[in-house]
């Protein structure tokens, strides 16, 4: 599909079926083969193919070719589902116009797109458009980071909190899924913040583009804050290892508890077994088997073996 913006004075207005040389930013989303040589026939490129734009070395996703500056970053999608994905976009910027090739629908094109509508000074020219991408993208991405944060804060609640005799048992199953989730959440966003960053450097440094001043102000307030958002990803990854290496633990510390249970039951009913196994061996000659208070007095000695082990274990301070 092929989304053609034209500059008007409220702002970009888009046109299905408008003329390809007059529009000021071209969106290239899952084209056809048709559309894609339109565009190219129109400005003189080569539009990366989705092969193409998956490749991970610079010079094939930073580059200038024919006039034109193309740079293939990734972005983070699918953030409100459990399963976020990186797609690869593709801007080429040449003219003044501005071609952007994808095969996923991120939300913050949809956003930029509705807000361009009745915002005209943001969106005059194929450069001010990919300003406002990179901005909607990295405001994104902060969202991302936030809600990992979020979710990791209350995880290490969940992991750390006192839990009394009475308190429901932590599910550390769903811990761990969560923790793995906002581990994959982010690791995508540093990603992308990665890729951003080296687009930014890039058409920053290019000759071919001459970026005008408050776009050039723009593209440099957003560099910077791609760089403090890494730092936060950084932090916030780094936090997640303590969470999950502490959730591991006391999944370790619940485990042990649980075998010492069974060790000190296994301790306190061996010596009556033992107590009962010799009383029960067919031998004439057994102390206190024929008397009257033989039965009563196994079964004292036996509480007697039991007790005296639970007072020494407590006594140690090991129960």
């Amino acid at each position: 599909m092929l989304n053609l913006y034209y500059a008007a004075p409220q702002g970009l207005v888009r046109r299905d079926g408008g003329d390809v040389a007059t529009a000021v930013w071209l969106d290239l989303q899952e084209p056809s083969a048709e559309e894609e040589r339109a565009v190219e026939a129109q400005f003189a490129i080569d539009v990366p193919t989705r092969e193409e734009m998956r490749e991970i070395e610079s010079s094939n996703r930073l580059y200038e070719e024919r006039g034109a500056i193309f740079m293939t970053t990734t972005i983070v999608t699918r953030l409100d589902t459990d399963q976020p994905q990186n797609d690869q976009v593709t801007f080429i910027l040449k003219g003044g116009r501005l071609v952007t090739n994808r095969y996923s629908d991120p939300l913050p094109f949809r956003r930029y797109a509705a807000y361009a509508e009745r915002h005209a000074a943001t969106c005059s020219s194929g450069e001010s458009i990919f300003a406002g991408l990179v901005e909607a993208m990295v405001n994104r991405i902060a969202d991302a980071i936030e809600r990992a944060a979020a979710d990791l804060e209350s995880v290490s609640v969940g992991t750390f909190r006192h839990m009394g005799p009475r308190a429901p048992r932590r599910d550390y199953r769903e811990l761990l899924e969560r923790l793995g989730q906002s581990g994959e959440l982010v690791a995508k966003s540093r990603e992308s913040l990665a890729s951003l960053e080296r687009a930014l450097a890039f058409v920053q440094q290019s000759a071919i583009v001459q970026l005008p001043t408050e776009v050039r102000a723009r593209l440099r307030t957003a560099a910077r804050d791609v760089t403090a958002l890494s730092d936060h990803a950084a932090f916030v990854g780094n936090n997640l290892s303590f969470v999950l290496d502490a959730t591991l633990g006391m999944i370790s510390i619940e485990q042990n508890d649980i075998l010492k249970i069974f060790s000190v039951v296994t301790v306190l009913l061996l010596p009556p077994s033992v107590i009962g196994a010799i009383y029960g061996m067919n031998f004439e000659r057994i102390p206190g088997a024929h008397e009257p208070w033989g039965f009563a007095a196994a079964l004292g000695l036996m509480v007697c073996s039991s007790l005296l082990p639970y007072w020494l274990f407590r006594r140690r301070r090991w129960l």
